[in-house]
């Protein structure tokens, strides 16, 4: 071939030729696998023989319950062994990442303002402002005032606890 490309048609032919090849080679395994189930089926399962009284032919169907008990039990058995070795396959694979662990990935820095990142989570439809202070209640200070006349003196508050500590004394 060139070094030119390849036509569009020239591929599609040749993808179709390949594709045309596969369906052969698919048919004639199935074909293999049907002439191989027969030839297993006359070998192993042969016609049954109906000739005879009931008494024998009673004999032949125990014969095949027991042929068919016996099949069966070899099922379970190898149904078991195929899930046990699934189920270590299993196990393995999770001791593998274990030990393997998870690439976490490197994590890019984005800049963004807080107003972008929550219009990216919320959507366009939703606009928010972040001057969170806007939402907050206006609250008035009050100013105590306190009684001038508690304060007053700071000695005649003292003579007046004395003068109490003298009546509790005396009674």
């Amino acid at each position: 071939m060139s070094e030119k490309k390849m036509t569009s048609s020239r591929r599609h032919h040749l993808k179709s030729l390949v594709l045309q090849v596969a369906q052969q080679w698919l048919d004639q395994e199935k074909k293999e696998t049907a002439e191989a189930k027969e030839a297993y089926m006359a070998e192993h399962c042969p016609a049954p023989d109906m000739v005879g009284d009931q008494a024998a032919l009673m004999e032949y169907c125990k014969k095949l319950h027991a042929a068919i008990d016996k099949i069966d039990e070899e099922r379970y058995d190898i149904e078991a062994k195929v899930q046990k070795a699934d189920k270590e396959i299993e196990d393995l694979k999770i001791k593998v990442v274990d030990l393997v662990g998870v690439k976490k990935p490197a994590l890019k820095k984005v800049r963004m303002s807080a107003d972008a990142m929550l219009k990216a989570l919320l959507g366009s439809k939703h606009t928010v402002n972040m001057d969170l202070r806007a939402n907050l209640k206006q609250v008035k200070k009050e100013t105590k005032e306190e009684p001038t006349e508690a304060v007053g003196d700071w000695r005649k508050n003292i003579e007046d606890k004395a003068d109490r500590k003298k009546m509790f004394e005396s009674s």
